[in-house]
C-alpha cells in the first residue's frame, strides 16, 4: 500500500513537472515538435489533450520513445500514425471485429487513414491478425483498459504499415 502511494507521487511529480514544460514550449520556426506533447503514443492517442499526452508519454516509458522520435524522425511526430491512434480508439470494438473476421469498413478505414494501396489490404490484415491474436489470448488482456488495448492493437497496425508494408502505404 506505501509502496504504491510513492510510485503514484512520483508519477504525478513527473506528470506535473513534463506537463508544464511540455506545454510551456512555443512551436516557434525551426523549434521541432515537442516531444511530450507532439510524440510518442501519448500524442497519438491524445492529439488534442496535452496533459493527457505527456500523462501517457511519461507513464509508460517516462517519455524515452516520444524524445527519441522527436529527435531521430520528427516527420513521425504529426499526422498519419496520430489520426489512426485516435480512429483506433475511437472505433476500438468495431476495428477487432473486422480484423477478427479479415474485413470490415472500420478495419478498411484504418488502412485509408494510412493511405494504403487495396491490393495490400489483405496482406496488412493477415499480419494485424497474427499480432493481435496473443495479445488477445493473453490471459491479462481483459484487465487492461480501453485506452491501453487500443494502445497495444495501434503498435501492431502501424509496426506492419510503416514498417513492414511502407512501400504499399503513404503513412507519413
Amino acid at each position: 500500500m506505501r509502496r504504491m502511494k510513492i510510485i503514484s507521487s512520483v508519477i504525478a511529480a513527473a506528470t506535473i513537472m513534463f506537463s508544464g514544460a511540455a506545454i510551456a514550449q512555443d512551436k516557434a520556426a525551426g523549434s521541432g515538435p515537442n516531444p511530450y506533447v507532439d510524440c510518442g503514443i501519448g500524442a497519438a492517442l491524445f492529439p488534442n489533450t496535452h496533459w493527457a499526452a505527456v500523462t501517457s508519454n511519461v507513464i509508460w516509458d517516462i517519455g524515452t520513445t516520444a524524445v527519441i522520435s522527436a529527435t531521430a524522425s520528427p516527420e513521425t511526430c504529426q499526422g498519419t500514425s496520430a489520426q489512426a491512434a485516435q480512429y483506433i480508439l475511437d472505433v476500438y470494438d468495431h476495428v477487432v471485429e473486422d480484423t477478427a473476421r479479415g474485413e470490415g469498413e472500420h478495419l478498411t478505414a484504418l488502412l485509408q487513414i494510412y493511405g494504403c494501396e487495396t491490393k495490400s489490404h489483405e496482406m496488412i490484415t493477415d499480419a494485424v491478425r497474427e499480432g493481435f491474436a496473443p495479445m488477445i489470448a493473453d490471459e491479462e488482456y481483459s484487465s487492461l483498459s480501453p485506452v491501453q488495448k487500443a494502445e497495444q492493437l495501434f503498435k501492431i497496425v502501424d509496426g506492419e504499415v510503416s514498417v513492414e508494408q511502407a512501400t504499399s502505404c503513404n503513412a507519413a
